[in-house]
C-alpha cells in the first residue's frame, strides 16, 4: 500500500557515500594516468593473447592437416598430439601466474592511485 506522505521519520545516517558523477568519470578517463594505465595493459594483455590464440591455432591446424606428425609416438603411447594438448593447458595457466603477478605490480599500484585520487575529489 502506497501512501502521498512524507517518509516515516528516522536515522538520517543510513545515506549511501558520495557517488563521482559523470563528468568526473570523463574526466579521470581522459586524465594522463588513465592513458598511461590503459598503454600498460594493452602492451601486456594483445601480444600474449596473439601469441596464445597462435599457439592454439598451430596446435588446430596441425591436429587437423598434420595427423601424421601428431600421431607421431614419443615414448610409450604419449604422442605429439598429447604434449601439445597438455602443453594448451600449461601455457594458459602460466599465463593466468604471469598476469596476476603483472597486474599486482604494474596495473593495481596505478589503478588505485586513481582511485584514491578520484574519492579524494569527492
Amino acid at each position: 500500500m502506497a501512501t502521498d506522505g512524507p517518509p516515516p521519520p528516522g536515522d538520517s545516517d543510513t545515506s549511501t557515500p558520495a557517488q563521482p558523477t559523470t563528468a568526473q568519470y570523463v574526466q579521470v578517463q581522459e586524465s594522463p594516468e588513465f592513458g598511461e594505465l590503459r598503454r600498460t595493459y594493452r602492451s601486456f594483455a594483445f601480444p600474449l593473447t596473439v601469441a596464445f590464440i597462435a599457439w592454439y591455432l598451430l596446435y588446430v591446424l596441425l591436429s587437423n592437416y598434420a595427423g601424421g606428425f601428431m600421431g607421431t609416438k614419443l615414448f610409450g603411447n604419449i604422442n605429439v598430439a598429447f604434449v601439445f594438448g597438455l602443453g594448451q593447458f600449461v601455457t594458459t595457466f602460466l599465463i593466468a601466474w604471469f598476469y596476476s603477478k603483472f597486474a599486482s605490480q604494474k596495473l593495481d599500484p596505478k589503478g588505485a592511485a586513481i582511485k584514491s585520487r578520484m574519492e579524494a575529489d569527492l
